[in-house]
């Protein structure tokens, strides 16, 4: 994958091909060449092309990627300061707090904004359990909250709840 850096090379090559083109244009509409209007559709494009790149060369591309944080699938997500995510009823406490770090990493974005009384992104984690047949329960295993403001946020508060492992199924290993 590409850097920041990586395209804002790119996108000063792709800026001087687009000034190479429209120069181009501008001599085939004086000299009236027959494909000057293609030229026109050819300097266009390039204008978007280069407008992409700069995009691209703005936004960070990479991922972080916690360690020994397991999959999880997002359930809900209000587009602002709350979202729900499932997990596997065998994950282990640990692994549960990885998770939340990855769910938190993964989910904070410039666009969020905050509706309530505090600035903060609240995920929390939950599973499904059948205590009986035909019968299912969601389980809330923990909770992240972290600002909406600072993407490296070092006060972030993961909250694990323990009491709440003890209703999990035993797997047999």
């Amino acid at each position: 994958m590409f850097s920041q850096a990586e395209f804002l090379q790119f996108t000063q090559w792709s800026g001087i091909a687009t000034l190479v083109f429209a120069a181009l244009t501008l001599l085939a509409f004086i000299f009236k060449w027959g494909f000057r209007f293609r030229l026109v559709g050819t300097t266009g494009f390039m204008i978007v092309l280069t407008a992409g790149l700069f995009t691209l060369s703005l936004a960070p591309l990479s991922r972080t990627v916690i360690p020994g944080a397991v999959r999880y699938s997002l359930v809900y997500d209000n587009g602002a300061a709350q979202a729900v995510i499932t997990i596997t009823p065998e994950i282990t406490p640990t692994e549960l707090e990885a998770t939340l770090r990855q769910a938190a990493s993964d989910l904070y974005s410039f666009g969020r904004s905050g509706l309530g009384k505090e600035d903060k992104l609240t995920i929390r984690a939950r599973t499904v359990i059948h205590p009986q047949p035909g019968l299912s329960k969601p389980l809330y295993l923990g909770q992240v909250k972290r600002s909406l403001a600072n993407r490296e946020d070092s006060q972030m508060t993961i909250d694990i709840y323990q009491n709440k492992f003890a209703q999990l199924p035993k797997t047999d290993a």
